[in-house]
C-alpha cells in the first residue's frame, strides 16, 4: 500500500523591494509640497539637540544650536545635537521607516521628539538626488566621525572619516539642488521657509546665505504668549499684533489658550467679519515649536468658525506626512477642551463686556444661533441678546417679549414677508423664523423667558385680525368676487374682501409654501390617476390648502376695482392684483403667475389707451 507524502514545508521568502520606487513613492507622494524637505531637515536637528540635552542635562540653554547655509549651490544644515556612530549610520538612516528617535535608550523621552518615524530624511530627495550626511557621536566621544551618501537610486555609501574630519559632535547635513528645485533652495526661500516652519522652536536657530558667515537668528524670540509684558493692556496688544500678522487681519479680540495636561498654549483670533455658516477656517497647529500644519481644520469643532487659532502642543500625534494631526482621543479630548475655553470667553464678554459681545453678536451672531442648540448654557447666556428680524425691525429676543407677550414665529422667510406689513399694522409681533436655528430658537425662548408664550403663527391667526367689511359693501362686491374666484382658480387660489392697515396695501397673498407643494402633489395625482405612481400619490391624498388673495377694502384701487362692471376687464383686474400681490411676497413666480403679470400689465394698458382714445 503507497504511504501518504508528507509535504514538504513552505520556504520563507523575502519581499523584494524596488528602492528607487519606494523612495519616489514617500519622497514624491506623501508630502504636498517639496518645501517640507527644509521642515524635516530642522525637525532632524532639532531632534538631535533634544537628545542632546537628555544626555547632558547639565548644559546650559542655548548652548546647543541650528545652523542653516545656503548660498545657490548648496543647502547646509548642522546641529550641535548627539550625532551617529558608523553602527547608527547603518541602522537609522540605511533602513526606511526606523528612527534613531525609537532606540531603546531613547524610549522613556519618547515624547520629548516631534518625529515619528524615521522616513522624513527621504524628503530632501524632493530637490536633490544626494544626500551627503556628516556626524559624530556625542555618546561615544571616542568614535570616529562617519559620511553617508545616499542617493535617490537607494544605493548608499558609508565611511569612517579620519581623525580631525569633525571634532565637535553632531551632524551636517548637504543637499545639492537639482536645477529643478531651484525656486526652493534659493538663498531668501531658504530663509523664509526657515522663519515659516521654525519661528516658534525653542532651540536657537541661525540662518546665513554663505556657507562660512555668520548667520542671523530665525527665530529670535519666544512665542509671544511666553514672554513678560508690563501690564495686561500690554499683552493683549501684543497677542492681537502676532494675530494680525500671522492670519492678516486685526482680531476683534483674542483668546489665551492654555492646556496645561497636554503642553497646549497658544491664541484664538475672533474675526473681525462675518463667515457663511459651516466654513471652516484652517488653523496653525506647532508640535514643539515645529510648525505642522496651517490647515489644521480638526484642532477646533465645526460650530467655532469665528476663530482662527495659532498653538503650540507637546502631545499631539502627527500622521506619517507630518502635515495633519492623527484623529485620536488626545486629539478629541484637546478639541472639547478649547470648545470649553471658547465658551468661557462668551460667558465672561456676555458678564463683563456688553460693548465686546454686542461686536461680536453684531458679526457672528449666526455663530452663535448654531452652538445655542446644541448648547443649554449659551443658550440661557446669549438667547436674550441674540439679533431677530421681527415685525418691529432687527431687535433682541429680549426687547421683543417685553412688547409681545405672545411670540408668533413664521416657517419660512418668504411666509414673513408676505405678512410683516398686515401683521404689524394689527399689532402682532412675528418673528422671522425663516433662517438658519432662528424657528428653534425662538421656540425655547419660554426656558429663559417663563412669561413669554411662543407659536408657529397660523393664516387664521392673521386673518382673524383682519376686519370684515360690512353687509352692503360684501353684497356690492359680490360679482366682482365670484369673477375673481373663477379667474384665479387655475392657481387654486380664493379671493375675499377684508379692511386692514396699511390702507396702502391693496392685497395680501396666504400661501405658504407647504400649500404650494400640497397643491403640487394632488395636481399630479390627478394626472397619473390609474397608474402605479397615481396610486402612491392618492394614498397620501387630502385636501389640497388653497392660497387665499385678500382684497383690502381700505384700499383706493380695490374700491375701484370692485366697482368693475365690464367682465373682461374685472378679470385683468384681479389678476393684476393677484400680480402685484405675489411679487410683494418675494416668493419665486412660477411661469404661469410671470405671463398673468406681463399679460393683465398689457391688457390694462391697452384698456387705457382704448379710453384715451
Amino acid at each position: 500500500m503507497t504511504q501518504p507524502v508528507t509535504p514538504a514545508p513552505a520556504a520563507d521568502r523575502t519581499f523584494q523591494v524596488d528602492l528607487r520606487g519606494l523612495v519616489d513613492l514617500l519622497s514624491h507622494h506623501l508630502y504636498s509640497s517639496p518645501r517640507v524637505y527644509l521642515r524635516e531637515l530642522l525637525q532632524n536637528a532639532v531632534d538631535a539637540l533634544t537628545a542632546r540635552h537628555t544626555l547632558e542635562p547639565g548644559a546650559p540653554a542655548g548652548a546647543f544650536g541650528v545652523r542653516l547655509y545656503a548660498d545657490g549651490s548648496a543647502v547646509r544644515v548642522e546641529d550641535d545635537g548627539v550625532g551617529l556612530t558608523e553602527a547608527d549610520v547603518h541602522t537609522f538612516l540605511a533602513t526606511i521607516g526606523r528612527s534613531s528617535k525609537r532606540a531603546e535608550q531613547l524610549a522613556e523621552k519618547r515624547g520629548d521628539f516631534i518625529g515619528q518615524f524615521g522616513i522624513g530624511l527621504l524628503s530632501c530627495f524632493l530637490v536633490a538626488d544626494e544626500i551627503h550626511v556628516v556626524s559624530r557621536s556625542a555618546r561615544t566621544p571616542d568614535a570616529p566621525a562617519v559620511e553617508w551618501r545616499g542617493r535617490g537610486d537607494g544605493s548608499y555609501t558609508v565611511r569612517a572619516l579620519p581623525a580631525g574630519a569633525r571634532t565637535r559632535p553632531g551632524t551636517t547635513v548637504t543637499l545639492t539642488p537639482r536645477a529643478d528645485a531651484a525656486e526652493w533652495t534659493r538663498p531668501a526661500q531658504v530663509h523664509a521657509l526657515a522663519r515659516h516652519f521654525g519661528s516658534l522652536l525653542r532651540h536657537p536657530v541661525t540662518f546665513s546665505d554663505t556657507l562660512d558667515g555668520t548667520g542671523a537668528p530665525v527665530n529670535p524670540e519666544p512665542a509671544p504668549w511666553a514672554r513678560a509684558y508690563p501690564t495686561p493692556g500690554a499683552r493683549s496688544r501684543a497677542l492681537a499684533a502676532y494675530g494680525a500678522e500671522v492670519f492678516g487681519f486685526t482680531p476683534l479680540d483674542t483668546i489665551e489658550l492654555d492646556l496645561p495636561a497636554v503642553g497646549l498654549k497658544g491664541i484664538a483670533c475672533v474675526l473681525p467679519d462675518t463667515v457663511p455658516a459651516g466654513r471652516r477656517h484652517g488653523h496653525r497647529v506647532h508640535v514643539k515649536g515645529m510648525l505642522l500644519s496651517e490647515q489644521a481644520e480638526e484642532i477646533l469643532p465645526e460650530w467655532a468658525f469665528f476663530v482662527r487659532c495659532v498653538i503650540d502642543a507637546e502631545s499631539l500625534r502627527p500622521t506619517a506626512s507630518r502635515e495633519s494631526l492623527y484623529e485620536d482621543d488626545t486629539l478629541a479630548a484637546v478639541r472639547e477642551a478649547l470648545a470649553e475655553r471658547l465658551r468661557a470667553w462668551i460667558a465672561r464678554a456676555a458678564a463683563s463686556d456688553p460693548d465686546l459681545l454686542g461686536r461680536f453678536l453684531q458679526v457672528h451672531h449666526l455663530a452663535v444661533k448654531s452652538l445655542a442648540v446644541h448648547d443649554d448654557e449659551i443658550l440661557r447666556m446669549l438667547l436674550p441678546w441674540l439679533p431677530f428680524e421681527t415685525t418691529d425691525g432687527h431687535t433682541t429676543l429680549d426687547e421683543f417679549a417685553r412688547t409681545h407677550r405672545t411670540v408668533l414665529v413664521t416657517s419660512s422667510v418668504e411666509e414673513f414677508r408676505q405678512i410683516a406689513a398686515i401683521a404689524s399694522a394689527a399689532g402682532l409681533g412675528v418673528v422671522n423664523g425663516g433662517y438658519t436655528y432662528d424657528r428653534e430658537l425662538v421656540h425655547r425662548l419660554p426656558e429663559i423667558r417663563p412669561e413669554a408664550t411662543v407659536a408657529d403663527l397660523d393664516p387664521a391667526t392673521l386673518t382673524a385680525h383682519l376686519d370684515p367689511v360690512d353687509r352692503e359693501t360684501e353684497l356690492a362686491a359680490a360679482a366682482y368676487l365670484a369673477l375673481a374666484r373663477d379667474t384665479l382658480a387655475v392657481f387654486d387660489c380664493d379671493v375675499a374682501l377684508r379692511t386692514f392697515q396699511p390702507a396702502s396695501a391693496p392685497a395680501l397673498l396666504m400661501d405658504s409654501r407647504e400649500a404650494r407643494h400640497e397643491r403640487t402633489r394632488s395636481r399630479l395625482a390627478r394626472e397619473q390617476e390609474g397608474g402605479l405612481w397615481g396610486d402612491i400619490l392618492g394614498a397620501l391624498r387630502q385636501e389640497a390648502p388653497r392660497a387665499q388673495l385678500i382684497l383690502n377694502q381700505l384700499n383706493p384701487l380695490v374700491r375701484a376695482a370692485v366697482a368693475i362692471e365690464e367682465p373682461e376687464l374685472a378679470r385683468t383686474s384681479a389678476e393684476a392684483l393677484y400680480g402685484q400681490a405675489a411679487m410683494l411676497s418675494r416668493r419665486p413666480l412660477r411661469p404661469a403667475e410671470s405671463s398673468l403679470i406681463n399679460r393683465s400689465f398689457l391688457d390694462l394698458l391697452a384698456h387705457a389707451l382704448r379710453k384715451d382714445s
